[in-house]
């Protein structure tokens, strides 16, 4: 697989492009920013963008959404949980000096354990509820996409909407630490880690 990290939107959220070089099928996770950066990769790796599966419905992780998906003629996948706040994506806004946007449209939920098949790259939902309700990880082989769950050294904030400490700490302790300690994290911001690091020193849970 051929992963590419964009830092992108109001609070620097990661977005991943994952491309199968086998078909150059992609998938684009989260939408932080339309960004001609972004679709430049695109072209240059000559990918086929399926989808954008988005980690959960926080606005610094889908203010490009629609504008990007509109660009690349692909539909866009969440948890049906975290419909709240694609409805209500303009309630922060202010907060951070951001316009506000027409709520973007979601294409088709998923839950936990579905598997979404793109060219031959099997990404694993992984649902993981406590940042908000609807969060997801997306496991593909060896490299966990966690979104806002799990970052190095900490966890998610739960103390909007829908967050709960308990529910993140279940999730992150009985659920993505059971996952290979070599298991690459890519989170949905800031830099990288693994499981078998977090399992060591993260001490929020």
């Amino acid at each position: 697989m051929i992963i590419k990290q964009f830092v992108a939107g109001p609070i620097d959220a990661n977005n991943y492009l994952v491309v199968d070089p086998k078909t150059c099928d992609a998938v684009l996770i989260d939408c932080s920013e339309y960004k001609k950066e972004i679709l430049q990769e695109i072209i240059d790796l000559d990918a086929n963008v399926k989808h954008i599966l988005l980690t959960h419905g926080h606005f610094d992780h889908i203010l490009g959404l629609d504008k990007m998906r509109k660009e690349l003629g692909c539909d866009v996948l969440m948890n049906e949980k975290d419909m709240w706040w694609v409805e209500n994506v303009n309630k922060l806004l202010p907060q951070f000096d951001v316009a506000e946007i027409v709520p973007p449209k979601i294409d088709k939920f998923i839950s936990d354990g579905d598997i979404i098949t793109v060219g031959t790259m099997n990404f694993k939902v992984i649902s993981t509820p406590g940042h908000t309700k609807g969060s997801v990880c997306y496991l593909l082989e060896n490299v966990l996409f966690s979104g806002d769950t799990l970052f190095r050294g900490c966890v998610g904030r739960c103390d909007l909407p829908g967050g709960s400490f308990d529910e993140i700490k279940h999730s992150v302790r009985d659920v993505l630490f059971k996952l290979q300690d070599e298991t690459t994290i890519c989170p949905g911001h800031s830099a990288s880690s693994t499981i078998g690091y977090e399992k060591k020193y993260n001490n929020e849970v």
